[in-house]
């Protein structure tokens, strides 16, 4: 998992096609902490592109998502992206290993 420190890097991740997972994290949040858990264990034994995009740490790429897609931003939130779309998205107690293979197979 790669994570996304710029907007040109979020350009990137994103223009590279195909479907691929993005999630967003905030290293102070305990409900976060519980998510990107789930987010690396689903990981664990997929085979999709993934990024993190850590929110206090990098504000302006965090901010991007939300501009670019139209998602309101909550930390933790996750994006499943289809050639530059998002085709789903959660947050909080709902990024589970069983949502996001729910969503990456639907």
């Amino acid at each position: 998992m790669k994570q996304l420190h710029s907007i040109e890097e979020l350009d990137q991740f994103i223009g590279e096609g195909g479907k691929r997972l993005l999630f967003k994290h905030s290293t102070v949040c305990p409900i976060s902490t519980a998510a990107h858990d789930e987010y690396q264990a689903y990981l664990q034994g997929a085979d999709i592109p993934a990024a993190m995009i850590l929110v206090r740490e990098d504000r302006p790429v965090s901010n991007e998502v939300e501009s670019r897609f139209g998602v309101k931003h909550e930390s933790p939130q996750i994006f499943l992206i289809d050639n530059g779309e998002v085709k789903w998205h959660t947050s909080h107690w709902k990024i589970t290993k069983q949502a996001i293979g729910e969503a990456v197979n639907a």
